[in-house]
């Protein structure tokens, strides 16, 4: 009868294990992700943005996601600067090669769903709809005109209004359909 321990693999008990994501443990995954983060983030800089996430799934076929997004300021990232920055991260994922065999990359922006909890997400959101809940006030859905410093200032039907950083336990851009044209 052959018979195998439970965790024993099956080339037998002194194999090795696959250095795959799925075999790592999560100190070697997180360790493999600030690997990719400390390489990229040099070379997303260089194409004028910013290097928002880096995280890699674990399975067979791992997925490596990449997040960026522009600096500061309201806009966004076209297409084709993602088609560039993509063929660059790859380039550079293949030169460091910590992923053993074969992952998928996806190199994406934040998307209008992420919460803004930071200065810089406020930034990108400059001139849009956003909805706030405040730590101590009623929630308000109102227009952000201005990052100054940690404030944000917001304009409604009742005019102007401050909000520090602090104050904001939750915010996200409100999307608007029907979004009035710039000056």
């Amino acid at each position: 009868m052959n018979r195998r321990h439970r965790n024993q693999s099956p080339a037998g008990r002194g194999a090795q294990r696959e250095n795959t994501p799925r075999s790592r443990s999560a100190a070697e995954r997180r360790q493999v992700r600030e690997e990719i983060a400390q390489a990229l983030v040099s070379v997303v800089e260089n194409a004028g943005l910013y290097l928002e996430n880096v995280q890699v799934s674990r399975g067979s076929r791992p997925i490596v996601s990449v997040t960026v997004d522009l600096p500061e300021g309201p806009g966004g990232v076209d297409s084709q600067q993602l088609v560039d920055i993509s063929r660059e991260i790859s380039a550079v994922l293949d030169e460091i090669d910590v992923i053993a065999g074969a992952y998928q990359l996806e190199v994406t922006t934040p998307g209008t769903d992420r919460p803004l909890v930071e200065a810089r997400h406020f930034s990108r959101a400059i001139g849009r709809l956003v909805k706030v809940t405040p730590r101590e006030e009623t929630p308000f859905t109102e227009r952000l005109v201005a990052v100054e410093g940690d404030t944000l200032v917001f304009r409604g039907e009742s005019g102007e209004r401050r909000l520090s950083i602090g104050e904001v336990a939750k915010a996200r851009v409100h999307i608007e359909f029907d979004r009035p044209k710039k000056d």
